[in-house]
């Protein structure tokens, strides 16, 4: 800051920068507005489809729809490595998907374990054998028998209060399980 006639402060360097020739952003090569091509597939860029986990199809609706900017692209990949290197997760994300194993249909047990001196818990265990999503049989117990159901475990759902006498018909009525497969295995010990 400095001070000018009159006792005035002025800023020297808002002068300064007024007086410089402010630098513009555009490129000489390019046109404007700029057109953008979008993917029909993964609806990003094409320059972006790379990245997109959808890449095989996003390049066959490229190489259909627009194939002189397919071939630069394909040329500019195999500039850098090509298909044949794989680039590799290196963080974060969800990676590899894991895929759930066929496993036989087991018989359902129901348990029924006691919390507090008079607070028991009800314990479904083998209904994701049966191919059933656990979360959503959670859900079905939870809103039939009005109380809180959460999946614990893998092929386990913990339902709040002692219900084993309804469960015993609510589950071959919804989720089509013989009554043969079901055990009932009265009261555990946590």
């Amino acid at each position: 800051m400095a001070e000018a006639e009159g006792g005035h402060q002025v800023d020297v360097n808002e002068d300064v920068q007024e007086m410089r020739p402010k630098k513009s952003k555009k490129k000489k090569d390019a046109s404007y507005p700029l057109k953008v091509l979008y993917c029909g597939v993964c609806t990003m860029p094409v320059e972006y489809c790379e990245f997109n986990p959808a890449y095989k199809d996003c390049k066959k609706w490229l190489a259909d729809h627009c194939p002189d900017l397919f071939e630069r692209l394909t040329l500019q990949d195999e500039e850098e490595g090509g298909e044949d290197k794989k680039k590799k997760q290196k963080r974060g994300g969800r990676g590899v998907m894991k895929v759930k194993k066929k496993i036989e249909p087991q018989t359902v047990t129901i348990s029924r374990m006691q919390r507090q001196k008079k607070k028991f818990v009800t314990v479904v265990r083998g209904l994701g054998s049966h191919d059933i999503d656990v979360r959503d049989a959670a859900k079905a117990f939870a809103s039939r028998f009005s109380c809180g159901a959460s999946v614990s475990g893998e092929d386990e759902i913990v339902i709040q209060g002692d219900v084993t006498d309804d469960l015993l018909s609510f589950i071959p009525e919804k989720f089509r399980i013989d009554e043969e497969n079901i055990e009932d295995l009265g009261d555990m010990k946590k």
